[in-house]
């Protein structure tokens, strides 16, 4: 009987969260799947595995409270009943009215609005240097977002910080500090979107926010749906961005004059999201190997998406790739509702970046999140003098 391929890999080691790709070109040349004793699941680390996972409908997003349940019931509520935590048919009773929300226009008619605050957050910055992910990146994809839901400006500082204390329990093995900080930001964002739900409901206005409490879904389940949109609706711009943005940077690189081709290589070349699960509801074969029932199987979103069997040159960055048929959105039922948001934005503020500062450089290292589920910089100095 064969043995069954196995890995290692430490995702919590500074050294490959700071630079995980030569480990995964290790790992991906060995194997196309492996089992991880450590976490104890497999690992899916090629283009073709990374993609079946997510096409197979028998590898669901199947939720499990965290436990104690009494203690994590806040960050458990907005998860539990959230669309990409669960399957069809829960899954596409959550996820039709966002859908149709999002099939309204909320999305293009913000186009003019994005540049506009793009401009506006580059009229503020000061050339000869500033911190392009506090002052720019950050900042605008949450105006985006809370502007798209109708959640005021006001509380923009408070959106991001809840979010960051909330996906980092998407880490492997989160501190108890790092749960803390969850349960508390959980507690707040939903106190926050129930207020300005219950306000909707008794005016309504012109946003996402009066769509959703006009459905079907729960009160529960609109919480859940607007801090699903909210965290996923700037978390990935943002570190899509900053991680795109310093691979261009440190290759004395520009963008493509078609800016969404080089939208298209920043969500490939250093993926925001490496690592998502599934959990097999029957035996599942992938990639050589037998996911029994029960077990879970994490697609390594970033490995897959330097998979020399799919893409010419996978290290290197390209910002005119053509062919580019990254699964930096995920396929199959949880392809992220949020995509054409997310592109959309991430065209315009670069745009409008490299249209102010035709001399934009490096000043200084930048400075990793330290996170590797969700990978990004938290300060990236630059100057443009």
């Amino acid at each position: 009987m064969p043995s069954v391929p196995t890995t290692s890999l430490d995702l919590g080691d500074p050294a490959l969260v700071a630079d995980p790709y030569p480990r995964f070109a290790e790992e991906r040349a060995r194997h196309r799947v492996a089992w991880h004793d450590g976490l104890g699941m497999w690992l899916a680390f090629d283009h073709a595995s990374v993609s079946a996972v997510q096409r197979d409908r028998r590898l669901g997003r199947i939720w499990r409270d965290k436990e104690p349940t009494d203690y994590l019931e806040p960050f458990n509520l907005l998860h539990r009943n959230q669309m990409m935590e669960n399957e069809p048919p829960v899954h596409t009773r959550l996820r039709r009215p966002v859908a149709r929300a999002f099939a309204r226009g909320h999305v293009e008619r913000l186009r003019p609005r994005v540049r506009q605050l793009a401009e506006q957050l580059l009229d503020e910055v000061d050339p000869d240097g500033f911190d392009i992910i506090g002052s720019y990146a950050e900042p605008l994809p949450v105006l985006v977002i809370a502007e798209l839901l109708g959640v005021p400006f006001s509380h923009t500082d408070d959106l991001r910080r809840w979010s960051q204390a909330i996906v980092r329990m998407y880490e492997p093995r989160p501190s108890d500090e790092v749960v803390a900080a969850a349960v508390a930001a959980s507690t707040d964002f939903a106190d926050l979107v129930r207020e300005l739900a219950d306000a909707r409901r008794a005016r309504p206005a012109d946003d996402l926010i009066t769509d959703l409490v006009a459905t079907e879904l729960s009160q529960d389940e609109v919480i859940a749906a607007v801090v699903l949109l909210l965290n996923a609706g700037h978390e990935a711009s943002v570190n899509v961005f900053g991680n795109g943005l310093v691979a261009m940077l440190e290759r004395g690189l520009r963008p493509a004059e078609d800016v969404p081709a080089t939208v298209e290589e920043m969500l490939r070349f250093d993926s925001a999201l490496q690592l998502f699960e599934r959990t097999a509801t029957e035996p599942v074969e992938v990639g050589g190997v037998t996911v029994d029932t029960g077990q879970k199987i994490a697609v390594l979103l970033g490995s897959a998406n330097r998979d020399p069997a799919v893409f010419e040159e996978p290290d290197s960055f390209d910002p005119a790739r053509t062919d580019n048929p990254h699964l930096a959105f995920g396929v199959g039922v949880h392809f992220c509702l949020g995509a054409p948001l997310a592109r959309m934005e991430l065209a315009e503020s670069l745009s409008a970046l490299v249209g102010r500062f035709d001399r934009l450089r490096l000043d200084g290292a930048p400075e990793s999140r330290g996170t590797f589920t969700l990978r990004g910089y938290h300060r990236v100095p630059v100057t443009a003098a």
